[in-house]
């Protein structure tokens, strides 16, 4: 299994059909990856935890709401996909034995809107187990690169990886007219695209000071973190293809990458 970071942006992509991210995830199984996985591993930037944490879920999944103002349709959307309680024992399992010595388990939380925002697209008959595992806000890009460089037997079990979060991610400042996209978001997106394609992984995992605008491009780290554990998945000589790229609000990139391990 190849590995993905998708941005998904805004929770109205869950029903906004004007959105270009949208027929993207919808054409996922005809256009990107026709293998159907086994089960299915999303790292949200939507669960923020001290430890590593996986959710160990018998049954089906809760769909977990967390926006707030948005229209009503979007608090009725249901993606109850199976738990993956195996899965989640062996990322547990994966991480421990690479060094991660705190690894906790959720036994109730569900899946956040950086899973099912995009899983209800892609994979709509929600038939596919999945299991969440979260960021550390305060560990840093390289704790996560190497978080992910600890799941690579995950791809070989069968196991879908996918990195959801945002290529950038300054809410604060989202404009809404139909200008030009702002320069430190096309400088910030356009530095991460050619550091991926050239494979300047150092240069990811210490964006903060590499990058251009880091600081505007993500306010906080949550949602790029998810792109340093399916890079690191990937193996150190991942392959970096760019297979959707859009804009909304003049600020937030759709970016969203494929991740091949080099032969």
């Amino acid at each position: 299994m190849e590995t993905f970071f998708l941005s998904h942006g805004s929770p109205t992509l869950s029903i906004d059909e004007s959105l270009p991210a949208r027929p993207f995830l919808k054409s996922w199984r005809s256009k990107v990856l026709q293998a159907a996985p086994r089960a299915i591993l999303v790292v949200s930037a939507h669960w923020e935890t001290a430890f590593p944490t996986v959710n160990v879920i018998d049954g089906r999944n809760d769909t977990i709401h967390d926006f707030y103002g948005f229209p009503k349709p979007m608090y009725q959307l249901k993606y109850p996909a199976p738990g993956a309680p195996m899965l989640a024992k062996r990322v547990r399992e994966l991480l421990q034995n690479a060094g991660f010595c705190h690894v906790k388990e959720d036994k109730t939380r569900g899946l956040d809107h950086g899973a099912w925002v995009p899983l209800m697209l892609m994979y709509p008959a929600a038939d596919i187990p999945v299991c969440q595992l979260s960021v550390q806000t305060e560990k840093g890009a390289t704790h996560h690169y190497n978080m992910g460089k600890a799941l690579t037997p995950l791809r070989d079990e069968g196991v879908l990886i996918i990195g959801s979060g945002s290529a950038t991610h300054n809410l604060s400042i989202a404009l809404l007219d139909d200008g030009p996209i702002e320069k430190w978001a096309l400088d910030f997106d356009t530095w991460l695209k050619e550091s991926l394609i050239n494979r300047r992984h150092d240069d990811l995992n210490n964006y903060e000071e590499k990058a251009p605008d880091a600081r505007m491009a993500h306010p906080s780290p949550e949602h790029l973190y998810p792109l340093h554990v399916a890079l690191g998945a990937a193996g150190e000589k991942a392959k970096s293809e760019l297979i959707h790229h859009s804009w909304t609000e003049r600020t937030l990139s759709y970016a969203s990458y494929r991740f091949t391990t080099a032969e």
